[in-house]
């Protein structure tokens, strides 16, 4: 007998044929209801810490708890043993707190900290958290300093040269 169904590429959960089913839509009470007490309460340290910057969008991403302005500047994704805290920076953290850094873009790179205990949530941890947040907006800005080449400049490039306009005074 062969049931009708497929199992969900991402979380592996048998999905039944016309069953609706949604694993990348989640809440951060989803991803925080398992944590053991030490690790909800560093959570709720980094939360709290993150909202006292300004305002922000706070929201659950697949297995992740993000935190952004325009984009992302550092996001929590809670496991069993620990939270992994990635802060999206200008430069790479060179303290024992980070276990590892990844270039994520030209100017970011994302630096790992991992959290056991709220008393972890504490300077330099929420000092670079807050430098992500107020460096943010620099860190893309950067992105715009490059003068855009206008459309004509570019049309000409691409003709042929049999196409290209003869200018007067120019020598054949």
């Amino acid at each position: 007998m062969h049931m009708a169904g497929h199992e969900c590429f991402h979380c592996k959960q048998w999905v039944e044929e016309g069953e609706a089913h949604d694993c990348w839509t989640t809440t951060e009470a989803a991803l925080t209801g398992d944590l053991s007490e030490d690790l909800r309460e560093a959570w709720e340290r980094l939360r709290e810490t993150a909202v006292e910057f300004g305002p922000q969008r706070i929201y659950a991403s697949h297995h992740s708890i993000m935190f952004s302005k325009k984009v992302c500047y550092c996001f929590v994704r809670p496991k069993a043993k620990y939270l992994e805290l990635w802060i999206m920076l200008g430069r790479p953290i060179g303290a024992p707190q980070v276990r590892s850094v990844m270039k994520g873009s030209a100017r970011k790179y994302a630096n790992l900290i991992r959290n056991t205990h709220r008393d972890e949530v504490e300077p330099p941890i929420t000092d670079w958290m807050r430098e992500a947040y107020e460096k943010h907006d620099a860190l893309l800005a950067k992105g715009s300093t490059k003068k855009p080449v206008s459309r004509r400049k570019v049309s000409r490039l691409r003709r042929s040269p049999a196409r290209r306009p003869r200018r007067a005074g120019r020598r054949a």
